[in-house]
């Protein structure tokens, strides 16, 4: 792990054995038709999903053990290193992760040997009452937008970008954090509906969560099923499993500006998935397993951990029928700006297509998820991945690009200045390195 936490104060850790801690519970395999043995190093325990988990609305009553594979491993030490850098806040905090290169390896390098910046999004229930608590304790986190109040912070926030609100190059303890503010309405929208992607798709790489909220696990494991559906529709009928992460990793970052304009590490995918292998495979193979159309081609192998995923085959069912169910289960938002691309490709008047595709929200919840006659024709139209790819794009480029654009307002021009530095600087080292 590259977290860069020593300078923070120690503090005491619970005395319990590796093998009661609930992270270290055993994690189950991929399927019984594909063995994955865990090592004790990589043995989480996996999600146990009630099989209507999408439409299951009621996120009090979810099972115990409900989204366990979204919960990564650090050590005791780190995680709750990471918890003090949390309780530093008093505003409150609903749900909190850490992310990122300071918290999981990418298996790069700052220029200059720093240790890189501990990335952390805070999701809150209302955000103008978060922010007015927290520019009375840390008035030196904001730019100049806090001098005007919670409530233009909170503005600025909800209706520029993503709303999400970031406040970068804070030192916390000793220790530089960057943290972002969203509210869980915000965050739960992005997540199941792929409102931008910008959220939704930092939660499709691993992340520590640091305080859980029901319904952001329930509204997360439907992002991540969500992000197996759109990585099969990209690949061809059999791909290895490094293709499926390397896809889905990189969901997020098409349509990214910074990917375009040399802000961005551009082997950033690739160091996750290389990097990350074990936590990945936690993450998506219960959820595999749960799917239907697609399983493992080496059946009978009895596979490790350590295995090289380019050597792991997967198949998928091209049935029409099973892929227009797939088409019909994407996210709504996501699904609607599909539905009217093909919509313009096909020339289809208005008034026929709502017909096709029209149904309220009562309705949505009424009818089973079950694809029909127009999206079996798209599920078997030869530009499916290429129309695919372009809502991707569309979908994230405005809301990176205004995101991006905000953070003028939210960090300053001076921490601005700094942090592109940092990009651009990253971007060569890659291009020393390349990785």
């Amino acid at each position: 792990m590259s977290l860069y936490i020593s300078r923070l104060p120690r503090i005491l850790r619970r005395s319990r054995s590796r093998s009661s801690h609930p992270e270290y519970r055993s994690f189950t395999s991929y399927s019984s038709r594909y063995n994955i043995q865990p090592t004790p190093s990589n043995s989480e325990s996996a999600a146990h999903l009630p099989l209507d988990f999408e439409s299951h609305d009621d996120y009090t009553s979810l099972p115990p053990n409900f989204g366990r594979n979204q919960i990564m491993h650090v050590s005791d030490e780190t995680k709750e290193r990471l918890r003090q850098l949390l309780w530093q806040f008093e505003a409150p905090v609903r749900w909190a992760i850490a992310y990122g290169s300071g918290v999981f390896s990418q298996g790069t390098r700052n220029a200059g040997g720093k240790p890189p910046m501990i990335d952390l999004i805070f999701g809150v229930t209302y955000t103008q009452h978060w922010h007015s608590i927290n520019l009375k304790q840390h008035r030196d986190h904001y730019s100049f937008l806090g001098s005007f109040g919670s409530r233009a912070v909170a503005t600025t926030q909800e209706k520029l970008g993503a709303g999400v609100y970031f406040n970068p190059y804070v030192d916390i303890g000793g220790v530089m954090v960057k943290y972002g503010v969203v509210s869980i309405d915000t965050l739960c929208r992005d997540l199941t509906s792929w409102d931008t992607l910008y959220l939704a798709g930092r939660l499709h790489k691993p992340v520590k969560i640091l305080r859980k909220d029901p319904k952001v696990l329930l509204a997360n494991q439907m992002n991540l099923l969500s992000a197996v559906r759109v990585a099969l529709l990209l690949l061809p009928e059999e791909f290895t499993e490094l293709q499926l992460y390397t896809t889905i990793c990189s969901l997020s970052y098409m349509g990214d500006p910074r990917m375009s304009l040399a802000a961005e590490n551009p082997h950033k995918v690739s160091n996750i998935v290389t990097n990350q292998l074990s936590m990945l495979r936690q993450l998506y193979s219960p959820l595999i397993h749960q799917l239907p159309n697609v399983y493992f081609k080496n059946a009978t192998q009895s596979t490790q951990w350590t295995d090289a995923p380019k050597d792991t085959w997967l198949v998928q069912d091209m049935d029409p029928i099973r892929r227009g169910n797939m088409v019909r289960r994407l996210p709504k938002s996501f699904r609607e700006r599909l539905y009217f691309g093909f919509q313009r490709e096909y020339g289809i008047p208005r008034g026929e297509f709502m017909k096709l595709v029209g149904r309220d929200e009562d309705q949505e919840r009424m009818v089973k998820k079950e694809g029909g006659e127009w999206e079996r024709r798209i599920a078997m139209d030869m530009g499916l991945k290429g129309q695919v790819g372009q809502v991707i794009r569309d979908t994230v480029k405005w809301p990176s690009t205004a995101q991006s654009v905000k953070g003028l307002l939210t960090a300053g021009p001076v921490k601005s200045w700094h942090y592109l530095g940092e990009k651009f600087g990253k971007y060569r080292e890659s291009k020393k390195s390349g990785k």
